[in-house]
């Protein structure tokens, strides 16, 4: 076992005083606590390092030898501290980003430039997926911070929404009976694995609402520039579809989505995450 820091430090305190008892007075600690930490190291080390006596304790030639080195590792344990601190203190070093694609492309545009041209020693690694298993991979610490869509509360977590989204049909302005949802004809461009998919698809059932055709795809991107060709009636989120200028289709059934910034609490003190965090979170109440 690893002696402790602590343990190091009060076995040097009684080294240079040769006296448990004045020692313990000095560091404020009761000498029961000091005769344990002592047995702590005697234990680590396999060998007695003081020998007591009446008038004190005498350094054994073993806790000579470690007295040197002692005073060295607590340096080095200090100067350890003082750069570990610092990474926290300073717009430094490499930190994860994780977002679905597609909110990639209509959020990051908005505030990467910004953020990384101020602080030339800040990078960010970009992580895509569903932002479900993003959510688990800044929990469980492989992700430093989440653009994420309706996520689940955790007890870990930081959750800061950004704004409200609505996910519902879209079409071109082209006119087409493959884009009217009314003509029996439609064409459905979708992602049939997403919960507010499914929610949708649901709901025009329950309407009376068929459509011809649906073409699968896990890409909005694919969806939005189908759509936006005139290929089918795409179901899409608004902020990305009013990027292409699609026109929702009226009454149709829609999910209500919140996009949130997430990230770790103990991580809410490290300043490039607070930097990053704030950063967002402006851009986009600017932007509602």
């Amino acid at each position: 076992m690893m002696p402790s820091p602590t343990d190091l430090k009060y076995f040097i305190e009684i080294a240079n005083y040769l006296n448990i008892s004045r020692a313990a007075k000095s560091l404020g600690i009761s000498q029961p606590s000091l005769t344990l930490a002592i047995r702590r190291l005697e234990d680590a080390i396999g060998e007695i390092i003081f020998i007591r006596h009446k008038r004190g304790v005498t350094l054994t030639p073993t806790g000579k030898n470690l007295l040197s080195y002692a005073r060295q590792l607590l340096q080095q344990w200090e100067a350890i501290k003082t750069e570990a601190l610092a990474a926290t203190q300073e717009i430094e070093g490499c930190f994860t980003l994780g977002c679905h694609v597609s909110v990639a492309c209509y959020m990051l545009p908005h505030f990467l430039g910004d953020l990384l041209k101020p602080y030339p020693k800040l990078e960010l690694k970009l992580k895509h997926d569903l932002s479900r298993k993003i959510a688990e991979e800044v929990i469980d610490l492989k992700v430093d911070i989440g653009l994420v869509v309706n996520p689940i509360r955790h007890p870990n977590l930081v959750i800061k929404k950004l704004f409200d989204d609505e996910i519902t049909l879209w079409h071109s302005p082209i006119t087409h009976a493959i884009q009217d949802i009314h003509s029996g004809q439609a064409i459905l461009l979708c992602d049939p694995d997403l919960v507010q998919t499914q929610f949708i698809l649901k709901n025009l059932k329950k309407a009376g609402i068929s459509y011809q055709r649906l073409i699968a795809t896990s890409s909005l991107e694919v969806i939005v520039e189908l759509t936006a060709q005139g290929s089918g009636v795409g179901i899409l989120p608004a902020r990305v579809a009013l990027n292409r200028q699609l026109i929702p289709i009226a009454n149709a059934p829609s999910y209500a989505d919140e996009v949130c910034l997430l990230y770790r609490g103990e991580n809410r003190h490290i300043k490039a995450i607070e930097l990053i965090g704030a950063t967002i979170q402006k851009t986009f109440k600017e932007r509602v």
